[in-house]
């Protein structure tokens, strides 16, 4: 049976609270001049949200999504970008399937998510949503073999919008888990002068990430880029180092 749209927000409207509405406001900064300024919640806990998006995945369509996705509505666009995770998850090629099992719509699911990246118009929607769409889709043929252009993610670096700046960095947290450094280091290099404290997180979280996996590579880049770094983007990628090593880099 379909889900719709109004079916998922007269659930989420019906499970507000107050207390957690101002409470979500004031740490999602969306005060006069904040990054989150005007977005407006519900009240609802993301775990709560999770229950909502658990009963209905792989039951809305996208065009119903397109319409969560739109909304004024904190949590509801943020049930958007879940239900969008499930349908990329149910896309990914079995165990016994061939790489390619599914492309058409692995590449549909990405490109609706490319369309309405600026509806993630804040960290969490960014960071719950990008790895596991946008990474995974990077991760697995298209239906021709050839792998999905990495370049989408330079063209989201080089955007005008904060949101999709952090999304080209974020998406990259599947990329390390598959052993692939390279695009991170990109750019996190191109994103390394951005004036904004999102990006400096998100630039030193990747690095960090690379660290645990593989420190040699993390300690070279450091080597050449640590100079350049604003502090919290060194302080985030040294966090797993003993104490001497974080030392040595933060002077």
């Amino acid at each position: 049976m379909i889900v719709t749209a109004n079916d998922i927000i007269s659930t989420l409207l019906s499970m507000g609270d107050e207390w957690q509405r101002e409470n979500l406001m004031r740490f999602f900064k969306t005060g006069k001049g904040e990054y989150g300024e005007g977005d407006r919640f519900i009240g609802i806990k993301v775990p709560d949200t999770r229950i909502v998006v658990k009963e209905a995945k792989l039951r809305v369509p996208l065009s119903e999504i397109d319409i969560l996705l739109k909304s004024e509505w904190h949590e509801v666009r943020l049930c958007g970008f879940l239900l969008l995770v499930e349908e990329m998850k149910a896309a990914l090629p079995k165990a016994r399937q061939v790489p390619t099992a599914n492309a058409e719509r692995r590449e549909e699911i990405a490109q609706f998510y490319l369309r309405h990246a600026r509806r993630a118009n804040n960290w969490d929607l960014v960071d719950m949503s990008c790895p596991k769409i946008l990474g995974k889709w990077l991760l697995y043929p298209q239906a021709d073999g050839n792998m999905p252009d990495r370049q989408v993610l330079y063209r989201l670096a080089a955007s005008s919008n904060l949101w999709e700046q952090r999304i080209a960095m974020v998406t990259c947290w599947m990329l390390i888990r598959a052993d692939q450094y390279d695009d991170t280091l990109r750019l996190a290099t191109l994103l390394l002068p951005h004036p904004h404290d999102l990006i400096h997180k998100a630039v030193g979280w990747m690095l960090r990430e690379v660290g645990k996996r593989d420190m040699p590579t993390l300690e070279a880049y450091l080597d050449e880029h640590a100079h350049e770094m604003h502090r919290t983007t060194l302080r985030y990628a040294i966090e797993k180092m003993d104490k001497d090593k974080r030392f040595y880099y933060m002077q």
